[in-house]
């Protein structure tokens, strides 16, 4: 099994408002606070607060995982998170009040969180819509990347469902290992 590397010095923790006080971003090495997320977002103007919480689970197509391991190239990764969050508070803007994204990076043990999403809307129906999307924009566009961690070894893959990975023991020679650039392996998280 390949050796699990110590997570980089912290460049970026918490939550960080842009453009306006409702448009929230984060990067963390800590544990995601879910109940610091939803009262984030909520408002007076809304009937629904929306949340929802990617975590650790203990398998991949049936291969059991012992961990995952996210990484960033942290001023990219921001400046992604905020396009989609400001992105869907412009086209939302009559009905999506407040959002917030915060994924969490370095180890992320079974069962624990990985991402947090919350937003506040008017109504219900729309709120989840929003979150679905907004998620789904995460994943094909944050650039953030997982090493699974697998009892046989690690794969390295993007932050997508059903990508197929790059051995970890491999990665190093590969162009791009599961989506991470090799420059990006070599640098550390900032």
């Amino acid at each position: 099994m390949a050796e699990r590397s110590e997570p980089p010095v912290r460049a970026f923790e918490g939550i960080k408002s842009i453009e306006d006080r409702n448009t929230f971003v984060g990067l963390t090495y800590d544990k995601l606070d879910i109940t610091a997320s939803i009262d984030r977002v909520r408002s007076p103007k809304a009937g629904a607060v929306v949340a929802f919480v990617g975590m650790t689970r203990d398998n991949f197509e049936g291969k059991p995982v012992s961990t995952l391991e996210y990484t960033t190239y942290t001023p990219l990764a921001l400046r992604t998170l905020s396009t989609i969050v400001t992105s869907l508070k412009s086209t939302n803007s009559g009905s999506l009040h407040s959002i917030s994204v915060t994924h969490r990076l370095g180890i992320v043990p079974i069962g624990e969180d990985s991402i947090v999403i919350t937003l506040s809307t008017s109504h219900r129906a729309e709120g989840w819509r929003i979150a679905e999307e907004c998620l789904e924009l995460v994943k094909d566009k944050v650039e953030v990347w997982k090493r699974e961690w697998f009892v046989d070894g690690g794969v390295w893959r993007a932050n997508r469902d059903g990508g197929k990975g790059v051995p970890v023991e491999e990665a190093e020679d590969f162009k791009e290992a599961g989506g991470v650039p090799v420059e990006y392996l070599e640098q550390e998280d900032r």
